[in-house]
């Protein structure tokens, strides 16, 4: 982000904000308003379920009915904002019709959490929690079922315990390995 452009946020229909990105990107190439508009983003992060004992990344959206638009101030006209707030499933910007930037801190805090997202890799979903009831589908304790006595994110592990011959045993498994029980 220069110095010069600042970022709005626009209001749009939830659920659709890639459609509208992509459809809001190619009437900027159209028009030649690049160099006013250089980019749009839809603030998403990287996220994982454990589906079926596989790992499924899905982009899960941060702002949900919303889309960051950078622009130059000045140069950010009425002719710009209209084509954008007429197109299909946009509600408004912020301010409406005269577009109030969002403050600088605001914006580095939406766009730190969207680049931290891009590094870290992903998140998962739906953490598991110590106390936990999880089924274990893979391994040599497969089918057993046990409660979760610790929860390592970093490493992506859990110590299980599960009873074998009536004796609480601890196990260390993956989370791959595991799936909640309902």
């Amino acid at each position: 982000m220069s110095d010069s452009t600042r970022w709005y946020s626009l209001r749009v229909i939830s659920g659709k904000e890639k459609k509208i990105k992509e459809r809001l990107e190619l009437e900027i190439t159209r028009n030649n308003w690049n160099e006013v508009i250089p980019q749009i983003i839809v603030p998403s992060e990287k996220v994982y379920k454990i589906r079926n004992g596989k790992k499924v990344i899905m982009e899960r959206n941060i702002l949900p009915g919303y889309i960051l638009v950078e622009a130059i101030p000045g140069k950010f006209s009425g002719e710009m904002i209209t084509a954008i707030v007429n197109s299909p499933n946009v509600i408004h910007f912020l301010g409406k019709n005269n577009p109030i930037p969002m403050q600088p801190s605001e914006a580095n805090r939406m766009l730190g959490k969207v680049d931290a997202s891009q590094d870290i890799g992903e998140a998962m979903i739906e953490p598991y929690l110590v106390g936990e009831t999880v089924k274990i589908i893979d391994g040599p304790f497969k089918d057993f079922v046990g409660d979760i006595k610790e929860v390592n994110e970093e490493k992506k592990k859990l110590k299980v315990i599960v009873k074998i011959f009536g004796r609480g045993t601890e196990v260390e498994l993956n989370f791959i390995q595991v799936e909640k029980q309902t």
